[in-house]
């Protein structure tokens, strides 16, 4: 059968980490979501997204096809639910469809004439940025359990203090010493060629994935992920890092979402919490305005390729888009666009050719081209981020 994941209607309230991938390429746990169904599907999968996003992220159409909402993370009941539908079916949760057969020769798909399985069991979705770091602990334990099912780890080096070492995995190549590994609240990951230096102290759920590092002295705790090529340092609370960024020295991440090409400067902090404890608004790029999220613990959610100098602040709430440089004193505002370049005193717009050039180079330092293909992408979210921009 062929797999694919497609969007669905919460693309745009996952904006800005999808102005650069679909919505299957999130992180949440260890995996990616495309990584996560295609490991229990045993299968590839391809992707139907936004038309800008489609070469890099491009769909196969075979004859026989089954749709998934990438919003939807897979479980074992789910996934024999999907593998085995037949034509004219479609499995949905309330109103929301989760995967449906169709096939090339259809010019189109008419739920009303589909047979509806409901599936009423509990399943994880994806639904707003805030999602993904509200979902983490239990889509690292899921994670955890597929990824070191029948599986040895490899040994705890013995100067490491450790609580519930029956849920630490090690993969090959992870390096240890002289931490504090504390699994009794949830399961602690530590993935291929990923390094935790010394005096750091980690309490579960925590996935460090494959050839990230967790900076001497780091202090990590509540469900946090930290993505493969990625480095941490200071205080991190109940965080995602999606990969390839750097938060590598002191300051406070809590209730995050950090994209991919990151940096943020030696003791950035946000805020997590209101002065006055009030449930924490997002800026929703769809209504262009502050929504409301249902939670009193709410910190920075930050676009790809973006980055803050030391010492920068960010309030409760802070939306930073794709590619947008921060820095210098004081609070910046709650949403900063994608491309804008400054800070509190205000923002002047970061012209492509510069962000290029920074892409370029921080990219190259991980043995990975900038392509045209990538440059294409940005330029896309430039123009179409450029309503929001002063200048």
């Amino acid at each position: 059968m062929n797999y694919i994941l497609f969007d669905g209607p919460s693309r745009n309230n996952l904006l800005p980490f999808t102005f650069t991938r679909p919505v299957a390429d999130i992180r949440v746990g260890i995996l990616t979501i495309r990584e996560k169904w295609e490991n229990h599907l045993g299968s590839t999968t391809t992707t139907i997204t936004e038309d800008y996003l489609s070469e890099k992220y491009p769909m196969v159409e075979m004859d026989d096809n089954v749709m998934i909402n990438a919003s939807f993370l897979p479980n074992r009941k789910l996934v024999e639910i999907i593998k085995g539908l037949k034509e004219n079916q479609a499995v949905f949760s309330g109103e929301n469809v989760i995967a449906f057969f169709t096939k090339d020769s259809q010019d189109e798909v008419d739920f009303d004439s589909y047979d509806a399985i409901e599936y009423n069991d509990t399943v994880l979705k994806i639904e707003h940025t805030w999602d993904i770091f509200a979902t983490n602990g239990d889509a690292i334990q899921a994670d955890f359990d597929a990824l070191t099912k029948g599986r040895q780890s490899q040994p705890i080096p013995s100067s490491c203090n450790i609580l519930g070492a029956e849920h630490i995995f090690i993969e090959e190549g992870g390096k240890l010493e002289f931490a504090t590994l504390n699994a009794s609240s949830g399961p602690i990951y530590i993935g291929k060629n990923a390094e935790v230096m010394e005096g750091s102290i980690i309490r579960g759920p925590f996935a460090l994935c494959d050839h990230a590092t967790v900076k001497l002295g780091a202090k990590i705790y509540g469900p946090t992920t930290v993505g493969p090529h990625s480095k941490v340092g200071g205080e991190v609370n109940n965080s995602v890092i999606f990969g390839y960024s750097n938060k590598g020295h002191d300051g406070f991440l809590g209730n995050s979402v950090i994209g991919e090409w990151c940096n943020l400067g030696a003791d950035t902090n946000n805020s997590n919490l209101k002065n006055n404890y009030a449930e924490v608004r997002l800026w929703d790029y769809e209504t262009e305005g502050f929504a409301k999220t249902g939670l009193q613990f709410c910190g920075l959610m930050m676009g790809d390729h973006s980055k803050c100098g030391i010492n920068t602040m960010f309030n409760t709430g802070t939306v930073v888009g794709v590619s947008a440089n921060v820095f210098g004193s004081g609070f910046p505002r709650n949403f900063i666009p994608s491309f804008s370049w400054g800070g509190h005193s205000g923002f002047t717009t970061y012209l492509t050719k510069k962000a290029f050039e920074v892409a370029e180079v921080v990219m190259k330092r991980r043995s990975i081209e900038f392509s045209e293909v990538d440059k294409h992408i940005l330029e896309h979210v430039f123009e179409e981020t450029k309503q929001w921009r002063k200048s």
